[in-house]
């Protein structure tokens, strides 16, 4: 199922009227999306990339396109590495919500270094870790703290252009902020949205994630740049309301019958949305929906998650 509305294709895509998107396929884990927002020799970066060669190499696509820009701002959307881990290469303002920085003092990247050496002695987990995580360069970052901090909205100027930021968590993580540029029609969403890839929980719920595809919904954007997979728009935002609009009706159901979270995970048919990467995650949003109907706030720890889809994963792939 198509949702995108460019060519999902690898590196710089200018979006028009000053903003621009760097996309890698094929969305994945950890292969994420970048956007800047330029006016004049001004722009705004939202979010760096899982390590430094990614970065770097993004940073320098930006520069040959646009050799008289400075980024003077970087916004990270949320703390998970694949969004932040590169801020070291800014020499600027790196913006982010207060509850996103304080996750980033615990997401830490020398900790995925560390399992990245233990992934042989940990199994089938082990395995799954190293196909999530194995391209990546995790040693050698010196990720800093975010420099300005906000709750709720901000506003930040990019030459002429108002950008607003808006804090939405917690939903993918406790701390997620989608970046609006209203006069251009465009949203960058962060991980709020996962494009032909299915998504991920780790802090919210599903009517969490639900309320800011509402508010996105309400800007009436033309180009939305999602976290994950192709550029798209409000028909792609609706396809994917529709799925999780889905998969908790069916985790409800699952719920009242008192199937496992394991099991119904299994049990749960995802065929309108087989051509999806990462279907494994579904795990996390069935985890979710548990803790939504026990009325339990405590995350589910994330080494049990990822052990449980990689259970999930080992099944699918063989």
């Amino acid at each position: 199922m198509a949702l995108g509305t460019r060519p999902f294709t690898h590196g710089l895509h200018d979006l028009g009227q000053g903003n621009w998107a760097w996309l890698q396929p094929d969305g994945g884990w950890c292969w994420s999306n970048a956007g800047l927002i330029v006016d004049g020799e001004e722009s705004l970066l939202v979010d760096t990339l899982i390590d430094l060669p990614l970065t770097r190499a993004m940073l320098d696509g930006f520069a040959t396109a646009l050799p008289d820009t400075d980024i003077t701002a970087l916004v990270n959307t949320h703390s998970n590495g694949d969004h932040c881990n590169g801020n070291e290469l800014l020499a600027c303002d790196v913006i982010a919500s207060s509850a996103a920085a304080r996750e980033m003092a615990h997401e830490r990247p020398e900790t995925m270094a560390r399992f990245m050496t233990m992934a042989d002695e940990l199994g089938v987990t082990g395995q799954f870790f190293l196909h999530c995580f194995g391209s990546f360069q995790f040693e050698g970052i010196d990720r800093p703290t975010p420099t300005v901090t906000f709750d709720g909205q901000m506003t930040r100027l990019v030459g002429d252009t108002t950008v607003e930021l808006l804090e939405v968590g917690p939903a993918h993580t406790e701390g997620d902020v989608l970046v609006h540029v209203p006069d251009r029609s465009t949203v960058y969403t962060g991980d709020i949205l996962f494009v032909e890839g299915h998504p991920i929980l780790w802090s919210g719920s599903i009517p969490d994630l639900l309320e800011a595809l509402d508010t996105i919904e309400g800007w009436q954007p033309e180009t939305i740049v999602p976290g994950h997979g192709p550029i798209t728009d409000l028909a792609g935002l609706r396809e994917i309301r529709a799925y999780l609009q889905y998969c908790r009706a069916e985790c409800r159901d699952r719920f009242d019958r008192g199937m496992p979270v394991r099991v119904a995970a299994r049990d749960l048919s995802l065929d309108r949305w087989s051509d999806w990467g990462e279907p494994e995650r579904i795990v996390t949003l069935v985890d979710t929906c548990y803790r939504e109907f026990e009325g339990r706030d405590e995350p589910t720890p994330v080494m049990d998650l990822i052990a449980a889809m990689a259970e999930l994963w080992a099944t699918q792939a063989h």
